[in-house]
């Protein structure tokens, strides 16, 4: 069958499109991590091989374990093709066997040398830099597996000798410090936000009856010019479309204050998810509730329902993520002053996706890294720089994703994939 010419520009589009999600912007932290990881792994592996078998020798080596360390580290290089199931099974599995099963053994097998004591001492503060549970799972799985293959080995005795216990509660001593560290920064973010929200709550009182009294005075106005007679239709109309723009931005703050309020309180709720929301009912929702500022941008956000899909969320912060990204997209339109925003859901992919597509400004490849990160707005004065932070915060807490692909001067895409149901 012979395609028409829109049907084939529509056709090479979509293929475009899923390029670029599959090649381009999966570089969240979590990946970043595995690729330092990878990188150091790869590298060190072997080269402390040399090290201790050539120019410091040590009572036990073994290459065989090593090489297993390096397949282990080399798989992560291609950690930009793992799905996000597959990148944390990876995880487990590389952190028990390196830090806590391989570091462990050694320092058994050599007998609790200074050279492995420090060593493992040095892994324990490296894994508990990954998430805690992630770690906690790690360590006592490496740990086990390391003294039960010395004791197959004959090192039974090794293991209840002074030199091996007596550095049991330095090791402990440091998972407890390096977790109270987490916990402590995680409050003083916490706390930041929470002054934020207080602070945001100020504002909008204080802006509320103002705005009120500006937009109850705007609808006499307009009451009193429909009836006046004393003025030209001309000047009439002037006066009442000026009045009509005052009133739209009074709506627009309110709304704006509506935003920030709920992406302030939604810090401090239990963001796990308690219900089961239809995308497409959310996405219908949203453009409702967006205050446009024109019948003009209202139809340069298009919206494409592939397959609609549920995901377990809940409604409210779900609006919360696609209002922040409709602004976003629509403002980067506005900078750029060309462009248009496309909403596709895409229910029938695995996973489900939601995409937010506008072609406006785009995103510099060097802020690409920090978009996510609390605090942080480009362009600065854009916003106090916790929308997208927000967005990552409560699509983590439902076991989602959020990434971006941008081109500067050309495109965004910012892609939420939910667990497959």
């Amino acid at each position: 069958m012979r395609l028409t010419l829109p049907e084939r520009c529509k056709r090479w589009q979509h293929g475009l499109l899923q390029s670029l999600l599959q090649y381009h912007g999966r570089e969240d932290h979590a990946t970043v991590r595995v690729l330092l990881l990878a990188c150091i792994g790869t590298v060190g592996m072997p080269l402390y091989y040399v090290i201790w078998q050539h120019f410091f020798p040590q009572q036990y080596e073994s290459l065989s374990l090593r090489l297993l360390g390096i397949l282990l580290c080399a798989l992560g290089l291609f950690a930009r093709q793992f799905s996000r199931q597959m990148l944390n099974l990876y995880l487990l599995v590389t952190l028990s066997y390196i830090f806590p099963f391989f570091f462990t053994f050694m320092f058994l097998m050599n007998h609790a040398s200074g050279v492995w004591g420090e060593s493992l001492l040095i892994g324990i503060v490296v894994l508990f830099h990954f998430d805690t549970g992630l770690a906690l799972g790690a360590y006592v799985i490496g740990t086990a597996l390391a003294c039960a293959a010395a004791a197959a080995l004959g090192e039974s005795a090794m293991m209840s000798s002074d030199q091996v216990l007596q550095q049991v509660p330095i090791h402990w001593f440091t998972i407890a410090v390096l977790s109270v560290a987490k916990i402590s920064r995680h409050v003083l973010a916490q706390e930041k936000l929470a002054g934020m929200g207080a602070g945001l709550a100020t504002v909008a009182h204080e802006l509320r009856t103002p705005l009120t009294s500006v937009d109850a005075n705007v609808r006499g106005l307009l009451r009193m010019m429909a009836d006046a007679q004393g003025h030209s239709q001309a000047d009439r109309l002037t006066i009442i479309d000026a009045l009509a723009r005052i009133q739209f931005e009074v709506r627009h703050m309110n709304h704006m204050i509506d935003l920030f309020l709920l992406s302030a309180t939604a810090v401090r709720q239990n963001l796990r998810p308690v219900e089961m929301v239809s995308m497409e009912t959310v996405v219908e929702a949203v453009l409702k509730r967006y205050p446009f500022s024109s019948l003009k941008q209202q139809k340069m956000v298009k919206l494409e329902v592939r397959h609609n899909f549920q995901f377990a969320g809940q409604t409210e912060l779900a609006v919360v993520v696609l209002l922040n990204l409709l602004r976003n997209a629509l403002r980067a339109v506005q900078r750029a002053g060309k462009g248009r925003v496309r909403i596709v859901i895409d229910g029938g992919m695995q996973p489900p996706r939601l995409l937010f597509i506008d072609t406006g400004c785009g995103i510099p490849p060097q802020q690409m890294s920090l978009i996510f990160r609390r605090f942080f707005s480009h362009p600065p004065h854009n916003g106090a720089g916790i929308g997208l932070a927000l967005c990552q915060e409560i699509m983590d807490a439902w076991g989602a994703r959020i990434r971006c692909v941008s081109r500067e001067s050309a495109y965004a895409i910012f892609i939420l994939e939910f667990p497959a149901r």
